[in-house]
């Protein structure tokens, strides 16, 4: 009987782990039908996963923590817009992202928007709310500078 409490026990907790993974979404046009369902604003991460050190740096200290990960359920929809230089991706995502790299204009990385999107009729349209790169002391000093841009909202 305990063996089987247990295998309850261990089951419910890693169905709970699953469920915190954020969903960082590829397909911007994804991203904002759930913004708008939910109400919420896109985090648009630029980053250059696989050769960008302050972007890896950004994502241990901040992005992987439980403080991001509780503050960006309740606050945003997350969109990974990724230029790596050994990472493969399809023409669809590559184009995608370098439209929305000249549209923001990307000149660095990593670089964070939060921005309310409409697509309307295909048309993708954005109004900036502001935006943000790697804040110097984990993620409490970064989530300040975020609640800042979204308080203005």
């Amino acid at each position: 009987m305990k063996k089987i409490i247990l295998l309850f026990v261990l089951f419910i907790g890693m169905q709970t782990i699953q469920s915190q993974e954020l969903k960082w979404h590829t397909d911007v046009k994804e991203a904002i039908s759930i913004g708008n369902k939910e109400h919420k604003p896109l985090m648009m991460f630029f980053t250059g996963s696989d050769w960008c050190g302050w972007c890896i740096r950004l994502q241990k200290e901040v992005l992987l923590t439980p403080e991001f990960a509780k503050w960006a359920v309740d606050n945003v929809i997350l969109v990974e817009l990724d230029y790596p230089r050994r990472t493969l991706q399809t023409p669809e995502v590559k184009k995608q992202n370098n439209e929305l790299q000249q549209a923001f204009g990307i000149q660095g990385f990593p670089t964070i928007y939060f921005a309310n999107g409409t697509d309307a009729e295909g048309k993708v349209n954005f109004e900036g709310l502001g935006n943000t790169g790697y804040v110097a002391g984990g993620a409490t000093a970064w989530l300040a500078v975020a609640n800042q841009i979204l308080k203005k909202k």
